[in-house]
């Protein structure tokens, strides 16, 4: 009955039309002005700010010209080894004796370059077209290193000439002596298959590595050279690793992507 009273006393009162209206209090006023001036200052921002992002992806430093597998081109019983890994070697060096039953061969390599690999040994007895070594094409011990970085398929056509790439290799402490620097050289156009990529660094594993989440497309990455550090390659800390680096060494890659303003990722 108190709230029937209150509701009838109320219909009984005159309006009170000459009291002024208030449309809102003044801490509404203040946060609408807020969220006005933060909406206003966000879609300027989207237009002219621009937002970094980067793709990581496994890499590998080696020379640029990548590796490849000797085979043997007869069958027979392995006599001698006459190369040992990590010899600089110039093309048709001898690599193995093989005493085959029209008498001994020697197996040769194709190409100058560093051994990196020896998979047959004495007594062994092959096969023609059997994997004996894995062979560097270097003219030179000194020629530089690249990295070549296997960037998922669908994140190459981002990737601008000239990107920045820091590269974590995983002989080096990154705590202590920082990322290794580089730039992209050349983006290839094709994805590279478990095959093409164990035919150029010369290790069938390391293609199965490299594709096991699809078949990357190889970037490949000139390192920042230095005068001031003992590997002669420029890092992230003033001095680098206190050692010279060797190719066929894995890593990891973080390439910068081109820069993108906020509003296109809102039109299609």
């Amino acid at each position: 009955m108190q709230f029937r009273q209150q509701a009838l006393a109320k219909l009984q009162s005159p309006e009170e039309l000459d009291l002024p209206v208030r449309l809102a209090r003044p801490q509404g006023w203040l946060a609408l002005g807020v969220t006005v001036v933060v909406m206003a200052a966000a879609s300027v921002w989207a237009v002219t700010g621009s937002v970094t992002s980067t793709v990581g992806a496994p890499a590998i430093l080696t020379h640029g010209q990548g590796s490849y597998l000797l085979q043997s081109p007869v069958s027979g019983q392995v006599t001698a080894v006459l190369a040992k890994q990590g010899e600089q070697l110039p093309a048709g060096a001898a690599v193995l004796k093989v005493r085959t039953a029209q008498g001994d061969a020697v197996v040769r390599t194709v190409a100058a370059g560093r051994v990196t690999a020896l998979a047959a040994t004495i007594g062994q007895i092959i096969q023609t077209g059997t994997n004996v070594a894995a062979v560097e094409k270097v003219a030179h011990a000194s020629d530089p290193l690249y990295a070549t970085v296997y960037v998922p398929a669908e994140n190459a056509a981002d990737i601008p000439a000239h990107a920045s790439v820091d590269l974590t290799v995983s002989s080096v402490p990154t705590q202590t002596y920082g990322v290794l620097r580089g730039q992209v050289k050349s983006v290839d156009r094709t994805a590279q298959s478990a095959q093409s990529i164990s035919a150029f660094l010369g290790d069938s594993q390391l293609g199965q590595q490299f594709t096991s989440k699809g078949r990357p497309v190889a970037v490949l990455v000139a390192l920042d050279t230095s005068a001031s550090t003992q590997s002669g390659y420029r890092w992230s800390t003033t001095d680098g690793p206190p050692f010279r680096l060797d190719s066929m060494t894995l890593a990891s890659g973080s390439i910068k992507l081109a820069d993108q303003h906020p509003v296109d990722w809102l039109l299609p």
